[in-house]
């Protein structure tokens, strides 16, 4: 079953009363729109990308939290979306969008252990990302809770401040650079433009 990002943006809502803090949703809602414009800008470049998915995924990535909860998420928006039929275009969201270069290590927020979950650690390595995941793996790291954009500098400084700095911060941060980086050869110019609001909140 497909979803667009009007069911997408219902089902956060439909969320919104059970949970006690809203800001992972307005976190949801302001990936999406922000992957939504570069999806927009990469397509008026002739690039094959679905700039409604891309916004449906922003919205869906973090639906995991609907408890409250952010350890655990990952696995529990997929099982949230999947036993809601959904098809797995929608549900893989909640698995990639922490993960990039296909590999569990690279990620925020400390040092995953590879054995805890093998069904996450093999489908990060052998799941072939598209354009919509990784528009969505970097605007989450331009998205801070609520609804600015900075640029990653900033967002992976807050992330270091919350979290701390562990033995894969060097390299999650370089993948972060190389992924930028991607995406503003595939425009020509750097997607920061997309966001003339973010020179507010250097």
């Amino acid at each position: 079953m497909r979803l667009t990002s009007k069911e997408a943006k219902g089902l956060l809502e439909n969320e919104r009363p059970n949970t006690k803090d809203d800001r992972w949703i307005k976190h949801c809602i302001n990936v999406g729109n922000s992957a939504g414009k570069i999806a927009e800008a990469l397509s008026q470049k002739g690039i094959n990308v679905d700039i409604d998915k891309t916004i449906t995924l922003g919205y869906l990535h973090d639906i995991g939290k609907y408890n409250g909860e952010s350890h655990g998420h990952v696995m529990r928006g997929y099982e949230y979306l999947k036993e809601k039929g959904y098809d797995d275009d929608y549900c893989n969201i909640c698995l990639t969008h922490s993960y990039l270069n296909n590999d569990i290590i690279c990620t925020a927020g400390g040092v995953p252990d590879i054995n805890a979950n093998l069904f996450l650690t093999n489908f990060i390595k052998q799941h072939e990302y598209s354009i919509e995941e990784k528009i969505i793996n970097l605007c989450d790291l331009m998205c801070p809770q609520g609804s600015k954009v900075f640029t990653i500098d900033k967002r992976l400084i807050d992330i270091m401040i919350r979290r701390g700095a562990y033995s894969n911060t060097q390299y999650h941060i370089k993948e972060t650079y190389k992924l930028k980086e991607y995406f503003d050869n595939l425009l020509g110019y750097n997607l920061y433009d997309l966001f003339p609001e973010i020179k507010e909140n250097l």
